[in-house]
């Protein structure tokens, strides 16, 4: 059996809605289709219960590309649909579409073709909000339990690649360009930090391309996992630290939307990280 995810967004969002994916496979035992943009299906490679990509460019999709997708999911071996999409772009088309498949169990917040309608949360950690999708189906989520899983092989060609020593890796990651925190910044806090812990290794990641492949995805996902803590500005980054249960300071995230557990930090507002200076992130960091 099968279920399938219809997800809309950019890698960010995909990544957001993985440990959702995760708990549903594990839980039911099902093989899992997702539906999603194809600049951002890339991001599914890191999940090996996902079997298979539909790209769709909702509200940009033409009559052929509704007519291929229909034809994909009216395999009868879809038992569920969890449909993010209903009340965005695409979401009449999706209820066209759903309402002409076969699928019997048909999870949204909005829309005609659902068979089990729910109520979203809009509180919290986006990733745990998504556990209303998955409630009427009986699957549990504790998506900051949930660990992204790295092969072996990748989490130590990462950390045969990172500066050599014994003392703590801090893993930098920066968005680049104009709204970030300044790069002096980012530049000078190794040496400040390392004032005081002369064994600090550091590394400054290059920013994620907007439409990651997923072998440079699956190697910024093992150079998480290979560091001590992390300090990004760059989404994907962010999201990727969460997943892997790394020690994170999140440079212009609300700290409302991030997971309310131990290491995880969200400072300064997106809008105003030129104005973010060394000290409050070095006390962020612990090291205040």
């Amino acid at each position: 059996m099968r279920a399938l995810f219809l997800i809309p967004g950019d890698s960010v969002s995909q990544l957001q809605v993985l440990p959702a994916v995760a708990a549903a496979a594990d839980q039911l035992g099902f093989q899992v289709q997702v539906a999603c943009s194809p600049e951002a299906g890339t991001v599914w490679s890191l999940l090996p219960a996902v079997e298979k990509i539909l790209p769709i460019a909702y509200g940009k999709a033409t009559l052929a590309d509704w007519t291929n997708l229909l034809g994909l999911v009216r395999d009868p071996d879809f038992q569920l649909c969890i449909n993010l999409v209903a009340s965005g772009p695409g979401g009449r088309a999706i209820d066209l579409l759903l309402s002409m498949s076969h699928i019997p169990t048909r999870v949204a917040a909005a829309g005609f073709s659902a068979t089990e309608r729910i109520v979203p949360s809009s509180q919290g950690w986006i990733d745990q909000r998504l556990e209303a999708y998955l409630g009427p189906v009986g699957v549990r989520l504790d998506a900051a339990a949930y660990r992204l899983p790295i092969a072996r092989a990748d989490l130590d060609k990462a950390s045969a690649a990172l500066p050599q020593g014994s003392g703590p890796m801090l893993l930098l990651a920066p968005t680049g360009g104009a709204g970030d925190w300044p790069a002096p910044h980012w530049q000078a806090l190794p040496e400040r930090i390392q004032t005081r812990l002369s064994d600090l290794r550091s590394l400054t990641l290059e920013p994620t391309a907007p439409s990651p492949s997923s072998g440079s995805l699956r190697r910024r996902a093992a150079q998480v996992a290979a560091a001590d803590v992390v300090l990004a500005s760059d989404p994907v980054t962010i999201e990727l630290a969460l997943l892997c249960g790394v020690p994170l300071v999140a440079l212009g995230r609300d700290p409302a939307s991030l997971p309310q557990r131990q290491g995880v930090t969200g400072l300064g507002e997106a809008a105003q990280l030129q104005e973010l200076s060394i000290d409050p992130v070095l006390q962020a960091l612990g090291l205040g």
